[in-house]
């Protein structure tokens, strides 16, 4: 393999040959949840706590200042869903098709000003970008 021009992962961005797309670090990771129910009683009882968002469109949890979701109607194929901190969502998922990725979904403000979006990179795995303006590092 030729790595002659490619960065490797410095600080808290990610480079790779052809884009440049920051990443600030993990916010978010959602389960799938087909059974809701069933999924927030066993993570409110792993948990010791009660989700503090609880809708049937999604269950919240904080854990250690990150947040932990469930989404009944995520494809459980797809498996956990990992959201990285952006500046931009937009931009980034501009970098990320740019890099040869496909868009999985489009970007979404999911309320509170929180804007979220992914892509499948050309490995075929998904890949959550997220920007909180509400996120505070632990």
């Amino acid at each position: 393999m030729d790595l002659a021009g490619v960065r490797p992962n410095v600080g808290p961005g990610w480079l790779a040959a052809g884009m440049t797309l920051t990443l600030q670090g993990l916010r978010t990771v959602i389960y799938p949840a087909p059974d809701l129910d069933a999924a927030k009683a066993w993570w409110t009882a792993t948990l010791g706590v009660a989700p503090y968002f609880d809708q049937p469109f999604y269950v919240g949890y904080s854990v250690a200042g990150y947040e932990l979701g469930l989404l009944p109607d995520a494809d459980p194929a797809d498996g956990a869903l990992v959201y990285w901190g952006v500046d931009d969502v937009g931009a980034a998922i501009s970098d990320a098709v740019a890099g040869g990725a496909t868009e999985h979904t489009p970007a979404s403000d999911v309320g509170d000003g929180i804007v979220t979006a992914a892509v499948r990179t050309p490995q075929g795995t998904v890949l959550g970008l997220i920007c909180n303006p509400h996120f505070q590092l632990p």
